[in-house]
C-alpha cells in the first residue's frame, strides 16, 4: 500500500525509529520560521480543522500496523504543525487503544496550546516536544515570524497549562539562531521562562542544512555547550553513521544517490522525483553530506545537492 499520510519509518536524533503521520498539507503553518529545513511556510493560518480525512489516516496506520512493527515510536510531525488538524485527539487515542505497545509522541511549535480543548486532545500522548525560541515579542517575530493573530503571552501560559495537565513528558526544544537568542537579556528571560513551564528536559538544536533565509547560521559547538550550561539543557546529539541506525534504508540512499549522479537536485526536487517524503529525505541528505557521498551547493535558483566526486 502507498501511503499518503504516514511516512518513514525514520531514523531520528531523540526518538530512535520513527513512524511518521503527516496530517497537514505541506508548508501549513502557525509559524515562518527562518530556520525550518523544509522550507518557507506556504499557507501561515492557525485554523484548527481536518486537513486531512481522518477515516484515511486511521485506514493507513491499520494497514502499517497489521504489516509492520519494528518501530520506537509513532510520531506527529511532517512539514507542518500538526495540531492544526482536529482530528489529533482521535488518532491518538486509536493508537493507544488498539496498539498500546508503541508509544505516540508530538513534534509541535507549540503555540496553540492555550486552547484548553487542544490540550485535552493531546493528553494521552506519552510524550510532547514543543519549541519556544524566544521570550520577547521582538525575537519572537524576527524567529519565527507568526501568524498575525498569535500571542507569545497566550502561547506561554498556554505551555505552562500544558505542563500541568499533562502527565506524560515533555521536552522543550530551544532552536539557537545566533545574534538573536544566544546571549544577554534574551536568554535570561528564556532561562526564567523555562522555570515557569517546567518541563522534563530542555533540548537545543541549531542550523544542520540550510533554512529558509541565508543569513541564519549554525552556532559554534562550544557556544551550544555554553547555552545548554546556562538553560540547564542538553545539546541535541549528532546522528550516527549509517551503519548504526536500524531505519536506515540502503534502498532509499541508493535511489537519492542515483538520482543526484543524473543531475544536481533541490531538496523540494528530490522529493517530487523519488516520491520520498520531505522529512523522510531530510534524515537522509544530513546523513549523506556528513558522510561526504553527496555533497551541497547554494545557487541562484536554492540550495542544490549533488552527489560525492
Amino acid at each position: 500500500m502507498k501511503y499518503k499520510h504516514l511516512f518513514g519509518p525514520v531514523p531520528s536524533r531523540r526518538l530512535g525509529v520513527s513512524l511518521g503521520i503527516d496530517l497537514v498539507p505541506h508548508k501549513t503553518c502557525t509559524l515562518d520560521c527562518v530556520y525550518c529545513e523544509c522550507g518557507k511556510t506556504t499557507n501561515r493560518t492557525f485554523e484548527r480543522r481536518e486537513y486531512a480525512p481522518l477515516d484515511e489516516i486511521l485506514e493507513e496506520l491499520k494497514n502499517y500496523m497489521n504489516e509492520n512493527s519494528e518501530i520506537d515510536y509513532i510520531t506527529f510531525s511532517g512539514s507542518g504543525e500538526p495540531t492544526l488538524h482536529s482530528g489529533i485527539g482521535e488518532i491518538i487515542n486509536f493508537l493507544k487503544h488498539n496498539y498500546p505497545q508503541y508509544k505516540v509522541a508530538v513534534l509541535t511549535n507549540g503555540t496553540l496550546f492555550y486552547g484548553k480543548k487542544l490540550r485535552d486532545e493531546v493528553k494521552s500522548a506519552d510524550l510532547i516536544i514543543p519549541s519556544l525560541d524566544a521570550a520577547s515579542c521582538e525575537i519572537f517575530n524576527k524567529i519565527n515570524r507568526p501568524y498575525e493573530k498569535l500571542n507569545l503571552d497566550k502561547i506561554i501560559n498556554g505551555l505552562i497549562a500544558l505542563r500541568k495537565e499533562f502527565s506524560g513528558e515533555i521536552w522543550l526544544e530551544i532552536f539557537i539562531v545566533p545574534g538573536l537568542n544566544d546571549a544577554g537579556l534574551e536568554l535570561q528571560k528564556i532561562k526564567n521562562i523555562i522555570e515557569e513551564i517546567n518541563p522534563d528536559k530542555v533540548q537545543l538544536n541549531t542550523l544542520h542544512r540550510p533554512g529558509t533565509e541565508n543569513w541564519v547560521m549554525p552556532a559554534k559547538r562550544e557556544e551550544m555547550e555554553r547555552i545548554a550550561r546556562f538553560l540547564k539543557a542538553e545539546v541535541i546529539a549528532e546522528f550516527k553513521t549509517k551503519k548504526k541506525i536500524k531505519g536506515f534504508s540502503k534502498d532509499t540512499k541508493d535511489t537519492i544517490l542515483s538520482i543526484l549522479k543524473r543531475r544536481p537536485c533541490t531538496a523540494g526536487d528530490l522529493s517530487g522525483i523519488s516520491g520520498i517524503h520531505p522529512n523522510e529525505l531530510n534524515k537522509y541528505l544530513r546523513l549523506l553530506v556528513k558522510t561526504g557521498e553527496i555533497y551541497m551547493e547554494p545557487l541562484a535558483g536554492g540550495i542544490f545537492y549533488k552527489a560525492g566526486k
